[in-house]
């Protein structure tokens, strides 16, 4: 049976430099495969023009590139775009382009499926296949980046990690990413524009802390009471309220950076004072601000959006404690890219 061939792009620089010399090639070769590998996103040993033939056969004899494909693009009646990414083994993510008026904004896939069980999210209903590894997650950034330009005229501004998993069970991977989408070699994007989304892994957050990442965090909390959140979010018996506020406020101690909560409010589930108090109480304990999510509906009757009184509600009690908030209406409803909503139907 003949050997796999590696992905070279699992090859640091100084790993590539190395290869040359080892092959009586100078080692400044490596940086210019890492180049055209990371900067300007090479899709295959012929395109290195730069390159020799016989240097191109060569990277060819010895390994791969796994590019991704986007399999079908969906452009949706708003401008978002929906891309169904094939992976080098035929497996699917879906990542989405959300244009507006001053910024693109990419949200990127970190699983294939979700480690998680929220009840709310079509993506949990997948359950996990793989981890994406650094390149597919980078991939994806760069095809988004390409149509900001075509169809938009401007660069990608911005990046969410709120497609298709659960970013921190995938923590490694997720961080080799950002640094080479953040990286000068790599898109150059400042760290600032990026927002990794989590359900609440605290062991998790706490390490980013730890590891001085330079990202911004957002968490996806949808009730402050225990019984509540464990009812829609299962996982919460295991990464309890307390637990996630011992690591939100670790978090903020390190980092002296705000956190995001994104909440849905779903009639008869989280929409009753006791709720809104509750997470009032829990945004007093670390600076934060709340994006008010409208929800998506995943074909069963569960979950429903609560009516607009109860969204002003909220909002009145929020502002009233001196706590942004901020609405945000669903994007891409018609070609199932909303939050919330990626389960690969396209």
């Amino acid at each position: 049976m003949a050997e796999q061939k590696k992905d070279i792009r699992a090859l640091t620089k100084e790993q590539l430099r190395a290869f040359f010399e080892k092959e009586g090639d100078k080692a400044f070769r490596g940086n210019q495969v890492y180049e055209w590998l990371w900067s300007k996103g090479a899709h295959s040993f012929e395109d290195m023009t730069n390159l020799s033939l016989e240097t191109r056969e060569m990277l060819a004899d010895n390994f791969v590139i796994n590019h991704i494909k986007v399999d079908t693009m969906q452009r949706s009646s708003d401008g978002t775009v929906k891309n169904a990414v094939r992976l080098h083994d035929g497996l699917i993510v879906e990542s989405v382009l959300i244009p507006t008026a001053n910024r693109t904004t990419a949200c990127v896939s970190s699983q294939v499926g979700c480690s998680l069980d929220c009840k709310f999210c079509a993506t949990s209903r997948l359950k996990r296949m793989r981890n994406l590894n650094p390149d597919e997650i980078y991939d994806q950034v760069v095809a988004i980046d390409n149509e900001s330009r075509l169809y938009f005229d401007r660069p990608l501004s911005n990046i969410v990690f709120m497609g298709m998993g659960e970013p921190l069970m995938n923590y490694n991977n997720v961080i080799k990413a950002i640094d080479k989408i953040t990286s000068p070699e790599g898109l150059g994007m400042s760290p600032k524009r990026i927002v990794v989304s989590t359900s609440g892994v605290p062991k998790m957050i706490k390490k980013m802390a730890d590891d001085e990442v330079k990202f911004n965090l957002a968490v996806s909390l949808h009730s402050a009471i225990d019984e509540v959140r464990t009812e829609i979010m299962p996982f919460n018996e295991h990464f309890p309220l307390k637990d996630l506020r011992e690591a939100l406020e670790y978090w903020y101690a390190k980092t002296e950076r705000k956190i995001t909560y994104e909440y849905v409010v779903w009639k008869g589930i989280n929409d009753s004072q006791k709720d809104i108090d509750a997470l009032v109480q829990f945004c007093k304990y670390v600076p934060c601000k709340v994006n008010i999510i409208e929800y998506n509906p995943i074909d069963d009757g569960q979950f429903q959006q609560a009516d607009n009184q109860a969204l002003d509600n909220y909002i009145y009690h929020l502002e009233k404690n001196r706590i942004v908030v901020n609405v945000r209406r669903s994007r891409g409803k018609d070609i199932d890219a909303a939050c919330g909503q990626l389960a690969n139907k396209s």
